[in-house]
C-alpha cells in the first residue's frame, strides 16, 4: 500500500484519470493493465513482497513478459515517503520504470530519485491545458537513448579506379546521302528517274 493513503478527492480523479489515458495511448504497443486508484488488479513481485504500480505493459506476443511499468503521482504524493515505497523497488525491476509527475514537481522529483538511489527510465512532466494532458520527456537514462535504426554512413575508402575501358567504336553504316555525295565526287552520275 502506497504511503500516501489519502489523496483530496479532485487529485484522485485526475490521477485515475490520467492513468487511464496512459493505459489507452498504450495499447498499441503494449498489453496494459491498469491498477486505478485503490484497484489491485495485477501486483508486480519485488522482493518478497508485491507492489501495485499504476500501470502494467506486457509484451503482445504469446509470452505476455512484462516490459515496463508506469507511477503515476499527483503534487501530494511527490514525497520521500512514496520514492523510497514505490519508485526505489520499481525502478529495481528488470523492466523499464516511467514516472510521471506534474510539471511544477519534475525538480523535486529528480532531487527524490538521485537521493534514493531511483533508476527511472524516463521521467515524464504533464499538466492540463483546458481538459487535455500534455506530457513532456523531462529526463531518459543513458542506457534507454533509443538506438538509431539506420547505422550512419561512413565515407567510402579513396581507392584509385582504372578508368573504364569504353568499347571500340563501329563504324557506321553508309547513310544514302552519304552514298550520293560519294557517287557525285566520284564523277558518277545516276540514272534519272522518268516521271
Amino acid at each position: 500500500m502506497s504511503p500516501i493513503l489519502v489523496r483530496p478527492v479532485r487529485e484522485q480523479l485526475e490521477h485515475d484519470r490520467l492513468v487511464r489515458l496512459l493505459q489507452t495511448k498504450s495499447r498499441r504497443r503494449f498489453d496494459a493493465v491498469a491498477n486505478p486508484g485503490n484497484q489491485q488488479n495485477v501486483p508486480v513481485r519485488s522482493g518478497t513482497g508485491s507492489l501495485f504500480p499504476d500501470l502494467l505493459l506486457f509484451s503482445l506476443d504469446r509470452g505476455r513478459r512484462l516490459q515496463a511499468v508506469v507511477e503515476v503521482e499527483t503534487g501530494e504524493s511527490v514525497n520521500h515517503l512514496e520514492a523510497l515505497a514505490q519508485w526505489a523497488p520499481l525502478s529495481k525491476l528488470k523492466v523499464d520504470f516511467f514516472l510521471y509527475v506534474p510539471a511544477n514537481m519534475v525538480d523535486v522529483a529528480r532531487r527524490l530519485c538521485e537521493d534514493n538511489k531511483v533508476q527511472a527510465t524516463e521521467i515524464w512532466s504533464y499538466h492540463l491545458v483546458g481538459d487535455q494532458f500534455r506530457f513532456t520527456l523531462m529526463h531518459r537514462a543513458p542506457e534507454a537513448a533509443p538506438v538509431p535504426r539506420v547505422a550512419p554512413r561512413k565515407p567510402a575508402p579513396s581507392v584509385r579506379r582504372k578508368p573504364a575501358q569504353r568499347p571500340a567504336k563501329r563504324k557506321p553504316a553508309p547513310s544514302v546521302a552519304k552514298g550520293r555525295a560519294t557517287a557525285k565526287s566520284a564523277g558518277r552520275t545516276r540514272p534519272q528517274k522518268r516521271r
